[in-house]
């Protein structure tokens, strides 16, 4: 004997990096320490391989002997201009308007919440919410397109530890790195050209900055410095920039271990020393505007460009709610639910399943 139910919904966990409280130092410790203890973030230097006792003392008195007497304040006067009065912190306005414009786009049936790694409104939350109504099933959505452990990994080991603490976990489906998922280049490509149509000149030389990782990881396996290979060839190839006339850069260094190369800062200074007036710089790794898009390559590396003789200067805003990305994620969260659409649900009454 078979009876009907009303399908649960399916939730959709869009898991993001994450963003203070309030630009002030007070905020500001709390989030650093919370982002620089998470062990795939900072992973030991190889001098202290085979040593991780070692490196964990050391590290806690570097960072709560040093850093967070410091680095605060320097950081809360960064996101001091990137704040805004209306809309507070530009990751998580964006990626509010991300999880509000999937929720309208998808189907009836999928319920979405969004969680930072770092800070609030927290994975747990995220979680709770969608517990809380009903949904057996998550879809998981890490907003990084390239995989690297210190992002994708990291927040699944958030969402992770927090299910350890659920009587009832959901069943899960990972929407994996899509750096080359064609929705996804479609929307970079897009709004690349809508932004260079938007200029009243042309820009004479390219760049593509993404968020640096130390050598020393991608020795060790991490595989995001291949895929932002893969994107920054796919999408120069969709727009057809001549060689010689753009670079794949990396930024937000951090310490003095050696980073990803090239330099974002280094490139700039290069290409103005060598007369580059007009330079254009997007950033396809970021899926939201943030401290590291809008003050450190709009702000900082507009004055390096500046300094250096360069004139002309544009950064190209993230893909934030642009239509053709939510469209993307769309696309991404309905393959990944295949199999689990299917109406309503039949299930087996456990008594008739036990005889």
């Amino acid at each position: 004997m078979r009876h009907n139910t009303k399908t649960p919904p399916l939730g959709v966990l869009m898991l993001q990096l994450g963003t203070p409280d309030a630009p002030t130092a007070q905020a500001l410790r709390p989030y650093l320490r919370q982002f620089l203890s998470d062990p795939r973030v900072i992973e030991p230097p190889p001098r202290y391989e085979g040593r991780p006792r070692v490196w964990r003392i050391l590290w806690w008195l570097i960072l709560n002997g040093i850093i967070l007497t410091t680095r605060p304040r320097q950081s809360a006067e960064k996101y001091a201009r990137i704040w805004s009065q209306e809309h507070g912190s530009p990751l998580l306005y964006w990626t509010r308007r991300q999880a509000e414009d999937l929720q309208k786009t998808l189907p009836e049936g999928f319920r979405v919440a969004f969680g930072m790694r770092y800070g609030e409104p927290s994975i747990a939350r995220a979680v709770k919410e969608l517990l809380g109504a009903g949904c057996e099933r998550f879809i998981v959505l890490p907003m990084y397109p390239q995989y690297s452990a210190t992002t994708t990994a990291s927040a699944l080991d958030g969402l992770f530890d927090v299910l350890k603490q659920e009587r009832l976990v959901p069943a899960l489906r990972i929407v994996p790195p899509y750096y080359e998922h064609p929705a996804y280049l479609d929307a970079v490509v897009e709004q690349t050209r809508e932004e260079l149509a938007r200029l009243a000149w042309e820009p004479e030389f390219y760049l593509f900055s993404y968020h640096g990782i130390p050598q020393s990881y991608v020795k060790r396996g991490d595989v995001y410095a291949r895929h932002v290979e893969r994107t920054t060839q796919a999408v120069v190839s969709a727009l057809e920039l001549p060689r010689g006339k753009w670079a794949r850069v990396y930024q937000s260094l951090f310490g003095k271990e050696a980073w990803l190369k090239p330099y974002a800062e280094e490139k700039i200074k290069q290409l103005a020393s060598q007369g580059v007036k007009r330079l254009f710089i997007c950033t396809p790794g970021f899926t939201a505007d943030c401290l590291e898009t809008v003050d450190e390559i709009g702000y900082e590396l507009r004055e390096v460009f500046v300094k250096h003789g360069g004139s002309q200067y544009h950064r190209c805003p993230c893909l934030n709610d642009h239509p053709r990305f939510i469209e993307a994620l769309k696309t991404l969260v309905l393959e990944e639910a295949s199999g689990w659409l299917c109406g309503e649900r039949t299930r087996i009454s456990p008594s008739i399943a036990a005889s």
